[in-house]
């Protein structure tokens, strides 16, 4: 059985847009009580503290969702919340489906959301206030289209750390070419993460940062149906929706969205 976790955290250090998104979407579930500040701690990120403890209890609620024979299916808030589920699962695949890298260090002349960097922490390659979780070359990227931006701001891509594609390949591929390349993600136990800018600004533009490109919801919809076919999934986590930006218009077509992945969760050998 599915187990919703609700996990209400912006990166930012505030309890508004993203931290919004679980209460728009209206699942019971699992609710993780978040508690941030909007100032930098020691590693560079904003709401630093709030973030470990965040982490901490996500892993702590996905493991109890094992114990019980339940798949959990976690949802945000920002991205950072698929480490604590990582770190639930001993030597995890990922496969990751996000409209940006976020593997940015969090430098003086950045934002410094642990959001724009969750994925660089999770491989080890932007040091921050959780340990790594998975093996770079456990890991699928898909869909990242800020390649311009990242390099504009003399930041380094880690797109030849781990697997990616981008958006236009994503939008196009084929089955078995997706199939294909998930083959080391997905070999053992793995987790599948999704980002909702991955998609285009006409399909949800109720996003914190925008940019061109991006996929339709029928193709994210494939997708990750395809992706949930392959063995070994552990469960799920979808974030990044701000409510606060369309009056929560686009909260009934995201819920139904991931209703269709707790389905084809259930299912999953």
């Amino acid at each position: 059985m599915v187990r919703y976790i609700n996990v209400p955290f912006n990166s930012a250090g505030f309890s508004t847009g993203v931290a919004r998104m679980p209460a728009s979407i209206g699942f019971n579930g699992v609710d993780i009580p978040v508690s941030v500040e909007p100032r930098r701690g020691e590693h560079g990120f904003l709401a630093e503290s709030g973030f470990v403890r965040m982490v901490a209890d996500v892993e702590a609620a996905v493991r109890d969702a094992f114990h019980h024979g339940d798949v959990p299916l976690v949802v945000g808030g920002d991205c950072p919340i698929m480490l604590g589920a990582l770190a639930a699962i001993d030597d995890p695949g990922l496969v990751f489906i996000d409209g940006h890298e976020d593997a940015w260090q969090p430098t003086p002349d950045v934002r410094g959301e642990a959001s724009d960097s969750e994925l660089g922490m999770a491989i080890g390659h932007v040091r921050g206030p959780v340990p790594p979780s998975v093996r770079r070359e456990k890991v699928l990227a898909l869909g990242p289209r800020d390649a311009a931006e990242i390099v504009g701001m003399g930041q380094e891509r880690i797109d030849t750390l781990v697997t990616m594609r981008d958006d236009a390949w994503l939008q196009d591929a084929h089955v078995d070419d997706l199939v294909s390349l998930a083959g080391p993600a997905t070999a053992s136990e793995w987790w599948l993460h999704v980002d909702l800018d991955v998609l285009s600004s006409s399909a949800l533009g109720a996003v914190d940062y925008p940019q061109p490109g991006g996929i339709t919801w029928s193709r994210l919809e494939s997708v990750t149906r395809t992706l949930l076919g392959l063995p070994g999934c552990r469960g799920a986590s979808v974030g990044v929706y701000n409510p606060d930006l369309d009056r929560g218009l686009a909260a009934p077509r995201i819920a139904d969205f991931i209703t269709g992945l707790g389905r084809s969760l259930d299912s999953v050998e």
